[in-house]
């Protein structure tokens, strides 16, 4: 008796997207007895836990074949191959390619290709495997770009994922009319690099032309959001979008990582804190109901206390709410990790004090709702979202998948209460 495949993803929206075409891809081979593991190498602990995740899979599947993919597998396919827990890995490009999973399913890949991990640099187009409804009956989420040009010097994604390529913007809203005519009400764009979409297309259209365009030629969706952004390459016609549509999620998670110009600069990041500052007071002036995510990483190598402390004043200047606090963690073959680090004590406490500010940050944003009416996206039966991507339970049950009105009446832990 043959088994389905079992998936486990780490890491990020990406790689859960990729895993839901991956699955669809091995059903479609007839893959059976495997467990495919997605990994993520953003930090060097996103590594250990794959190692770690792998061990315990082969533990709880001791008959199965284990296959190891993402981003941990392309930047580091001998450190997966070396485990005695592991039969094959594949590359970030060959886990979207169907001959893969036929080649596996007819087991004719053996222990000369326990390897399967090509140039990711060589790739030029993005895989032809976008797929209709991943996610929650309520959000769908859409894959249009992949891959960056940049080379921060912390950040291994690139050698990971390869440069940035787009999917076409026809392709793009094509897509979403059929997740809008499933009864999709919210579509969430993603990508590696989103705001550097279109830079390898013909007339090198701008992410906001991409907005524009979908907000105009599909009328019926309700809800459009944008996931993570470089704000130093927002362009006019996203300010636009910004400013003049509605159905455009007054969310933003921004790509800051520093709050010091020197450390910035050593990130080799394209933006300046005054920069970063502009643009948050400028999106919050086209649209006052504007709120901020952000990445900031903590104790980046040769960061003194001084450092440090403008990126946690940047907290409250940028008036950011949602954070992702990532302690630096050096990653084998990146500048960074050549640079003198931060004492780990140091780092942890950096990285907890980020958090806090975050929280207190959170909490004033939660206060400020009470009694304001939202339009919340339902999650499941007793969870939505506001426009602004805030929790908000509901005692009674709701339709899944529904919009619907609530004015805030509460507080509860970090969600709103009605």
């Amino acid at each position: 008796m043959t088994n389905p495949p079992k998936f486990t993803t780490l890491g990020c929206r990406l790689n859960a997207y990729e895993t839901e075409a991956m699955k669809d891809l091995a059903a479609r081979a007839g893959l059976s007895d495997a467990v495919v593991v997605n990994t993520c190498a953003v930090t060097a602990e996103a590594v250990r836990k794959a190692r770690q995740e792998i061990r315990k899979l082969r533990r709880d599947n001791p008959e199965a074949r284990i296959i190891v993919t993402g981003c941990a597998a392309q930047t580091e396919p001998e450190t997966f191959a070396a485990m005695a827990e592991v039969d094959t890995v594949i590359g970030n490009t060959e886990k979207m390619q169907p001959a893969t999973w036929a080649g596996m399913a007819a087991d004719f890949i053996g222990e000369t290709e326990k390897v399967m991990v090509d140039d990711i640099m060589s790739v030029t187009e993005t895989a032809g495997h976008l797929i209709d409804g991943f996610g929650t009956r309520s959000r769908a989420y859409v894959q249009v770009q992949n891959g960056c040009d940049h080379r921060c010097t912390f950040c291994i994604i690139p050698f990971g994922r390869g440069n940035s390529r787009s999917v076409p913007a026809g392709v793009v809203v094509d897509q979403i009319k059929r997740l809008v005519d499933k009864g999709f009400n919210e579509v969430v764009l993603t990508g590696v690099d989103l705001t550097s979409w279109g830079a390898d297309l013909p007339m090198r259209p701008r992410l906001g032309d991409l907005v524009l365009r979908i907000l105009k030629l599909v009328p019926d969706l309700p809800r459009l959001r944008i996931s993570s952004i470089d704000s130093i390459e927002a362009d006019e016609a996203l300010m636009q979008a910004i400013a003049t549509e509605p159905r455009l999620m007054p969310h933003l998670h921004l790509s800051l990582q520093a709050g010091d110009d020197m450390i910035l600069k050593r990130m080799k990041r394209r933006h300046l804190r005054d920069d970063a500052i502009r643009f948050c007071e400028e999106a919050r002036r086209l649209r006052p109901d504007m709120t901020y995510g952000a990445d900031i990483i903590a104790g980046f190598p040769t960061e003194t206390e001084e450092m440090f402390a403008n990126s946690l004043r940047l907290i409250a200047e940028c008036d950011l709410t949602w954070l992702h606090v990532f302690p630096y963690s050096p990653r084998p073959g990146t500048p960074a990790a050549r640079m003198p680090q931060v004492d780990g004590k140091a780092v942890k406490s950096r990285a907890a004090r980020l958090r806090a500010e975050g929280e207190a940050q959170v909490a004033r944003h939660l206060a400020a709702q009470l009694g304001r009416t939202h339009s919340v996206l339902m999650e499941n039966p007793h969870m939505g979202r506001t426009e602004q991507f805030t929790e908000v339970h509901f005692a009674d049950p709701r339709t899944e998948g529904a919009i619907t009105a609530a004015t805030i009446t509460g507080i509860d832990g970090q969600q709103l209460t009605v």
